[in-house]
């Protein structure tokens, strides 16, 4: 282990740190320079350089970038508002690009130059407008079934936020149970998904709790089930006395009728 670490020290002794680099006229390449002189110019400095390499003396003049300002619009949800914002004029601006602005995390999503042209990145000196979201809260739209009925809503969550399919949320003092959720690759019924890659959150009322109720005779079990209250079920159990056809009070009425006649 010691001569590895011996070796390794070596190596690092070996590199030559070079200050000063920057492009040299008389070797067309970066070099290292010599600082002659520095003389300050404006909101910069104007320094005259000598080549290490070929001894060539030169100067450069370096400022600082000058701001310009791009108009932004700032989507929250359904609220958008445009302001304008300072930029330095050389910084290359992407999309998906994150800045701090009002408390607030954005997330750039269109850049335009400025004949109205979309582009994927720009140096700021050329953009004409550009729009960012909120990037740490981010909006989930909601569809709320009940019954044969559906309502679509909407809340705010942070982006990091995780929502599992199958599972019980809870929305307006209410519980519901999410029964898929939809994101830009289509739509499943199991897992985890972070906030900023849902599309849509489809809840369903959660099942409730069958009660245990005793019923006096089966015409008031068939009502029971015929009003709902025995939950949904297509193929109903039929009572013993009607699997002959008729209950049996029906038929001792009819026998009593016949002797009378």
């Amino acid at each position: 282990m010691d001569d590895e670490i011996t070796d390794d020290s070596e190596e690092f002794d070996d590199v030559e740190f070079v200050e000063n680099v920057t492009d040299c006229p008389g070797c067309k390449r970066p070099c290292g320079h010599q600082v002659l002189k520095e003389k300050k110019a404006g909101t910069g400095s104007n320094f005259l350089l000598k080549c290490d390499e070929c001894d060539h003396i030169h100067t450069v003049q370096i400022r600082e970038p000058r701001p310009v300002t791009i108009p932004f619009l700032l989507s929250e949800g359904a609220d958008t508002v445009q302001t304008k914002i300072e930029i330095d004029e050389d910084e290359v601006i992407r999309i998906g690009d994150i800045f701090e602005h009002a408390d607030a995390s954005w997330e750039i999503n269109r850049i335009e130059t400025k004949t109205g042209n979309s582009r994927k990145k720009l140096s700021a000196n050329r953009i004409g407008r550009a729009n960012a979201v909120r990037s740490d809260i981010v909006m989930v739209r909601l569809t709320l079934t009940r019954g044969e009925f559906s309502d679509s809503e909407s809340i705010f969550v942070e982006r990091d936020t995780v929502f599992k399919a199958g599972s019980i949320m809870e929305h307006a003092d209410e519980r519901w149970k999410i029964r898929a959720i939809h994101t830009g690759a289509g739509r499943t019924m199991t897992g985890r998904v972070v906030a900023y890659d849902i599309k849509r959150i489809y809840l369903h009322e959660p099942p409730r709790p069958r009660e245990e109720v005793t019923y006096n005779s089966p015409r008031e079990r068939r009502q029971a089930w015929k009003e709902g209250r025995l939950g949904d079920n297509p193929n109903p159990v039929l009572p013993e006395a009607e699997k002959s056809g008729k209950p049996k009070q029906q038929r001792l009425e009819r026998r009593q009728k016949k002797r009378r006649l």
